[in-house]
C-alpha cells in the first residue's frame, strides 16, 4: 500500500465508482491527469496526488427535510468557493445539522482539507479553516505529511485554467472522478513547500489586512454620513446630478487594456476592479460613445443587483458596463462621495425598492424617471465640510485598493515562478519583505 509522504499509511479513497483514468492530459505546468513525460526542476518530482492526500467527495442532504438544515455544521457550496477563491474559510452561506450529515453521503472533513470545485463553476479552490462538509460539486483533498495544504491550495490556484481543461460534458462541464483520481502534481520536498507557502502567505496576509482596513474606512465614512444633520426637505436628483447609462451589449473581453466595469464589481460603496474584465485598446472608443466614467461619478446598477453603488476612483481608464448607469454631480457643494452615501442611505434604498419594476425575468429601475426622483441630503451648511471628509476617506480606500492590486500581481507572478521551480524562495524573500 502507498503512503502519505512515505510514513503514514493512506486510507483508501472514499469516492468509489470508476477507477482512475489511464491516459495523460498534460496541464500548463505542475498539474496533470496522469504522469507527463519530460524533465522536472531540480528537487521536484511528479507524484500521484492520491499518494499524498486522501480524495473525498461531498453530498447535499435532502432539501425536503428541514431538519437537515440550519444546524451547526458548516457546508461548503459553489457560492462559498466562487466568493472566497484561494482563501481559507471558516464560515459558509449554508449549514447542515448532525442529522443531515448522518442521513446523507456528506462527510465531516478536517480543517486543512483543500476543496476544488469540479462542476458548474469549475476550478475554484478554498481550504477549510475548521471541520466542514461540502456539496457533491467538489473534490476534497485531506492532505498527509507529504504535502502542505497551503501549498496544494496555491497549486490549484495557479492551475485554475488547467483544471477547467480537464472538465467535459454535453450539458455542464464537470471534472469527473476518474480524472481526479489520476491527478499528478509536480512537488518539491515538504520543507520547500512550506517555505513557498509562507512567502506567498505573507503577501496574502497583507492583502487581507488591507481589505479589513478598507472595510473599516468605509464603515467610518458611513458613520460620518449617519451622524450628519439631514435636511428636512428632499431635493430633485436632476438638480444635483446628470444621469448617464451604459451600453446595452457585452464586448469581447481581453486580458489587458482599459477596464470594462461590471455589476459584480460594485461592493458597498467600493469599486472592486478585480471583479471586472478589460476591453482592447481598439474597442475602447466604441464602448465609450455614451459616457466614459470620471473620478467621483456614482456608478450603480439599474438591473439585477438593484441598489448597489460605488464611487469611480481617480486615474482609472474604464468603460461603463451593461445594466449600469452613473450620476455625475453638477453642484460645487455636493461631491460624488456625498452623493454616493445619500444613494446608499436607508431612505433612498427604500425609494429604490418602492420604484422597482418587477419583470418576468429581471427587476429593473425605470431609469428615465430617476432624474425626477427626490433624495435627502445633509443640510446645506454641512455639505461642503462633509464632502471633504468623505472624499478623504474614499481616497484612502482607493489607495488601499491600488496597493492590493500591486500585491496581488506580485503574488500571482511569484506563484507561477516558485511552483515551477524557475525561482527559489531565497531569490524572492527580500522582495516580499520590502512590501509586507
Amino acid at each position: 500500500m502507498s503512503s502519505w509522504g512515505g510514513s503514514v499509511p493512506k486510507t483508501e479513497t472514499r469516492t468509489g465508482g470508476r477507477p482512475a483514468a489511464t491516459g495523460v492530459i498534460a496541464g500548463q505546468g505542475v498539474l496533470s491527469v496522469g504522469k507527463p513525460a519530460g524533465p522536472t526542476p531540480d528537487g521536484f518530482s511528479w507524484v500521484r496526488l492520491t499518494d499524498v492526500a486522501r480524495l473525498e467527495s461531498g453530498h447535499t442532504p435532502s432539501r425536503s427535510k428541514p431538519e437537515y438544515w440550519d444546524g451547526d455544521v458548516p457546508w461548503i457550496g459553489i457560492r462559498d468557493a466562487t466568493g472566497n477563491h484561494g482563501r481559507v474559510i471558516c464560515k459558509t452561506k449554508q449549514w447542515i445539522t448532525k442529522e443531515g450529515l448522518e442521513n446523507s453521503s456528506a462527510r465531516l472533513l478536517p480543517a486543512g482539507t483543500v476543496c476544488l470545485s469540479r462542476t458548474a463553476s469549475v476550478g475554484y479552490v478554498v481550504t477549510m479553516g475548521v471541520s466542514m462538509a461540502t456539496s457533491q460539486d467538489f473534490v476534497n483533498w485531506v492532505c498527509g505529511p507529504g504535502i502542505s495544504p497551503a501549498y496544494l491550495g496555491y497549486l490549484f490556484l495557479a492551475e485554475q485554467e488547467t483544471v477547467r481543461r480537464f472538465a467535459h460534458g454535453s450539458t455542464h462541464q464537470t471534472v469527473y472522478f476518474p480524472e481526479a483520481k489520476a491527478f499528478h502534481v509536480c512537488l518539491p520536498g515538504r520543507c520547500e513547500q512550506d517555505a513557498i507557502a509562507e512567502v506567498l502567505g505573507a503577501l496574502d496576509d497583507k492583502i487581507a489586512l488591507n481589505e479589513r482596513i478598507r472595510e473599516t474606512t468605509l464603515g467610518l465614512a458611513d458613520a460620518c454620513y449617519e451622524v450628519a444633520r439631514i435636511s428636512d426637505e428632499s431635493e430633485i436628483i436632476g438638480d444635483l446630478a446628470e444621469l448617464f447609462d451604459g451600453p446595452h451589449a457585452t464586448p469581447t473581453k481581453t486580458a489587458t487594456g482599459p477596464w470594462f466595469l461590471s455589476i459584480s464589481s460594485l461592493k458597498h460603496g467600493y469599486l472592486d476592479l478585480s471583479e471586472s474584465a478589460h476591453l482592447s485598446e481598439e474597442d475602447f472608443p466604441r464602448w465609450t460613445r455614451r459616457v466614459q466614467p470620471q473620478a467621483g461619478d456614482v456608478l450603480f446598477s439599474y438591473e439585477t443587483r438593484l441598489g448597489d453603488a460605488a464611487l469611480m476612483p481617480p486615474e482609472t481608464h474604464a468603460s461603463l458596463g451593461r445594466r449600469m448607469a452613473l450620476l455625475r454631480s453638477k453642484t460645487a457643494d455636493v461631491s460624488g462621495s456625498l452623493l454616493l452615501h445619500a444613494y446608499l442611505s436607508p431612505a433612498f434604498q427604500g425609494e429604490i425598492k418602492r420604484r422597482t419594476v418587477h419583470g418576468a425575468t429581471v427587476d429593473r429601475l425605470p431609469l428615465k424617471e430617476m432624474p425626477g426622483w427626490r433624495i435627502l441630503l445633509p443640510a446645506r451648511g454641512e455639505r461642503e465640510r462633509l464632502s471633504a471628509k468623505l472624499d478623504a476617506l474614499h481616497a484612502s480606500v482607493t489607495q488601499t485598493a491600488n496597493e492590493n492590486r500591486t500585491l496581488a500581481d506580485l503574488r500571482d507572478t511569484l506563484l507561477a515562478q516558485l511552483l515551477s521551480g524557475k525561482l527559489r524562495v531565497k531569490d524572492v524573500v527580500r522582495t516580499v519583505e520590502e512590501v509586507v
